[in-house]
């Protein structure tokens, strides 16, 4: 401990005292200044993550240095319209929809032919990319997307009509009962004029 009553203060430099010290990864701070770097979140021992000298909340660190892609970021608490900007991600544009074109419908020619054919771009799909859906085979990145908004699927979040997926919340907007209360979603209303 240096001269001057406490440690130095990882965020503002100025003295740390006992009673408003907290500390992280080998460093104090004020209680006031341990806040996310991005969001400004206050943070404590369950909501920190620690990237080189930086503190983040486990939300703002898994978006900026977490895995990127397909599975990861759709959990509770994480909204599917955030891409990212505000941490310096540039979001991808997803690829045009292309409608389900299966030029080899038989299954017996599928089956000799060395591998399924996936519904949306019409290529083989091989067992490490193959993801079951609507009773074909499709690619597990970029082709086992929702028809309407391209939007990741699962097989628990897929539903599909005529050989074509959806994501529920399109399905239930498109072919779903129509009317007062209905088709919007979970909870939500819609006010016509």
């Amino acid at each position: 401990m240096p001269l001057g009553g406490g440690n130095k203060c990882g965020r503002c430099s100025k003295t740390v005292y006992f009673a408003e010290e907290v500390l992280c990864d080998g460093r104090s701070f004020h209680r006031s200044c341990f806040l996310c770097m991005v969001c400004g979140k206050n943070l404590d021992s369950t909501t920190v993550a620690v990237h080189m000298d930086e503190v983040y909340c486990k939300a703002c660190y898994g978006k900026k240095y977490g895995p990127k892609g397909y599975g990861y970021g759709q959990g509770a608490g994480t909204l599917s319209m955030d891409k990212g900007e505000s941490l310096g991600i540039k979001p991808e544009e997803p690829a045009p929809h292309r409608p389900t074109t299966n030029p080899n419908p038989s299954k017996l020619a599928q089956k000799f032919g060395g591998s399924d054919k996936c519904p949306r771009c019409g290529k083989s799909v091989y067992a490490a990319e193959k993801v079951m859906g609507a009773g074909s085979a499709w690619h597990k990145t970029g082709c086992f997307t929702c028809a309407t908004c391209g939007k990741s699927l699962e097989s628990t979040t897929l539903a599909d009509k005529d050989g074509e997926i959806y994501c529920k919340a399109c399905y239930g907007k498109n072919f779903g009962p129509k009317g007062f209360g209905y088709g919007l979603g979970a909870g939500a209303l819609a006010h016509t004029q």
